[in-house]
């Protein structure tokens, strides 16, 4: 599983913002909710949260991370896939995203299991 470990290459040194503070339980049940929303639309992820079987080392806000990148890839395919157009996949990837993302970011909703 590619866990992103060349981001510090990645990166131009243009960090800004920090993230939000969770502390390590909050960031392991949103692991686990992503997570398992990505394996119902893509491949199974691997059990390696710290203290699951396949414990990776690690922590869960990066597992937040990446598989928050991968429920994404897996959405851009299914969005690829139901399209009857490149066109109407477009609109959905763009517009519909961006209107989709500001309504979330808007919410500032609880996180998960909080609300």
């Amino acid at each position: 599983m590619d866990h992103g470990d060349d981001f510090h290459s990645w990166l131009n040194g243009d960090y800004a913002s920090q993230p939000v503070q969770r502390s390590e339980e909050e960031w392991a049940l949103i692991a686990g909710y992503v997570r398992h929303a990505a394996n119902q639309v893509g491949p199974t992820l691997p059990l390696c949260l710290p203290g699951e079987p396949q414990e990776c080392g690690r922590t869960a806000q990066q597992h937040v991370l990446v598989w928050g990148a991968a429920l994404k890839a897996a959405a851009q395919h299914l969005i690829e896939d139901a399209a009857p157009a490149p066109a109407n996949a477009a609109f959905a990837s763009g517009p519909l995203y961006q209107r989709h993302l500001a309504e979330v970011r808007a919410s500032k909703s609880t996180p998960p299991g909080n609300g």
